[in-house]
């Protein structure tokens, strides 16, 4: 089937472009969703916006780093505590966030002044921390305001810090994928280079596109160490701000979230000459592969096949028994991008699941390519849904299971089908050959789990 018109779109056409049903003996390129492009007027999208994306998703990650808001309180609140990536660092990212806290006369009369003394302010209040990411937002970008020049003077002033500014207010873009884009290519433009590491392994790699969600760097962390790897930098999860600048010493970008951060993979790669690798750490068969991929590089075959064996003995048996329960079950999943063509297959093949319906709020057409590739026939593919076609998506494929955002998953909660949290988890970590056992375990309780039936039965009755 080509491009498909959901009825509840007959009022905006031009949606018809944006969503796939996959059929037998068809060419995926000829009727490819399309993708990164505007959301179109009067269709409810779930996007975030280009500051988000590199706040949320990247920078905030950091766990050594004063995050400054350059905006409204609300840009660093709705920000804040909606990502679950702790640290080794006494959760400090998670517990604070900080804003210029513009107001109406700011805008008026410009807000440098503010963001000068806000600065300032900060790293007074802990003077332990020496480093800063500033993030323009709408407001401050349309009245013109130069956060660059102001953290140069304060930098030279103080001496001992280090800023690093993104300039990607939320209009900058057409979803959160700009704001990966511009704090990658600002960041090997600025800071790597710039500080050195200390190198105590013969094979270094960076982990690209792994931001900690509920503890994945730690999984993978573990993995290469046993394989006597040093991670000279995660990017971002669980990692300082120097480890981030000190990405040009490895010898491999190991490369997660291609969507996120495979742009400064490609610039190490072509500054650097530091090649660039992709793998998958859901699933199973995923991660091994993976790890099997690292080894050869390293040409530790042996090491790598030694961990993926001890690893299978301590977690096949659980997953064995979830795939013999799990069988048969419908899922869908609804979250940014490249999180459709990472679980599809990983879910299929080593849990026994049928993926029915995927919806990307900022995947590019690649993404799409990739996972219609993965993908079964009949399964739905939408680029930047809204909250009516999801309604009739449900209708059409009916899943036990929906795997995406809390905003949606309050949606689908009212009709009685349960969701896990796709971009946060519900009991993480999902990375790794112990995390896909968790991520089965939490499909399961979600699917046994009288409540929703029980929440559908009118007692009045």
């Amino acid at each position: 089937m080509p491009l498909t018109l959901f009825k509840c779109d007959e009022v905006i056409p031009e949606r018809k472009k944006h969503c796939y049903i996959k059929a037998p003996g068809e060419d995926s390129a000829q009727f490819l969703p399309i993708a990164n492009a505007d959301t179109i007027a009067g269709t409810l999208s779930e996007r975030g916006c280009s500051y988000c994306g590199a706040k949320l998703v990247i920078g905030g990650v950091l766990k050594d780093t004063i995050q400054m808001i350059h905006g409204p309180v609300g840009c660093a609140y709705d920000t804040w505590h909606t990502k679950r990536y702790p640290s080794d660092n006494d959760n400090f990212q998670l517990k604070y966030i900080w804003s210029t806290d513009v107001k109406e006369k700011n805008i008026v009369f410009g807000a440098e002044k503010q963001l000068r003394k806000c600065i300032k302010e900060a790293f007074a209040e802990m003077p332990n921390v020496k480093r800063m990411i500033i993030y323009t937002t709408c407001a401050t970008a349309l009245i013109g305001d130069d956060p660059q020049a102001i953290a140069a003077d304060i930098q030279e002033e103080l001496g001992d810090v280090d800023i690093f500014v993104v300039q990607c207010p939320g209009f900058a873009g057409v979803s959160q994928s700009k704001g990966h884009h511009v704090l990658n290519i600002a960041w090997v433009n600025e800071k790597v280079g710039t500080f050195e590491p200390e190198i105590h392994s013969p094979y270094t790699i960076n982990l690209i596109g792994d931001y900690n969600i509920q503890g994945d760097s730690y999984v993978l962390g573990e993995y290469f160490e046993k394989m006597g790897i040093q991670v000279i930098a995660h990017f971002t999860g669980n990692a300082t701000y120097d480890q981030c600048r000190s990405m040009h010493r490895a010898q491999l970008s190991v490369v997660n979230c291609a969507r996120s951060a495979g742009y400064i993979a490609n610039e190490l790669m072509k500054r650097y000459g530091i090649p660039r690798m992709d793998v998958d750490t859901w699933g199973f068969e995923y991660t091994a592969a993976a790890l099997r991929k690292v080894g050869i590089f390293f040409g530790i075959e042996d090491k790598a096949e030694e961990l993926i064996a001890a690893e299978k003995a301590k977690w096949q048996p659980q997953m064995e028994w979830y795939k013999k329960r799990l069988q048969g079950k419908k899922m869908a999943i609804w979250t940014g991008g490249p999180r459709l063509w990472h679980w599809t297959k990983a879910a299929e093949d080593d849990l026994g699941i049928e993926v029915v319906a995927m919806s990307s709020k900022f995947g590019h057409q690649e993404d799409f390519e990739k996972v219609i590739a993965r993908g079964n026939v009949g399964a739905i593919y939408i680029d930047d849904a809204n909250e009516l076609e999801f309604f009739e998506v449900l209708e059409m494929v009916k899943p036990d299971v929906i795997f995406t955002g809390p905003r949606v998953g309050d949606l689908v909660k009212k009709i009685h089908i349960p969701y896990i949290n796709g971009h946060a988890y519900h009991n993480g970590p999902y990375m790794g050959f112990e995390g896909f056992v968790n991520m089965a375990r939490d499909i399961y309780n979600a699917t046994r789990s009288p409540l929703m039936k029980l929440a559908g039965e009118d007692i009045r009755k």
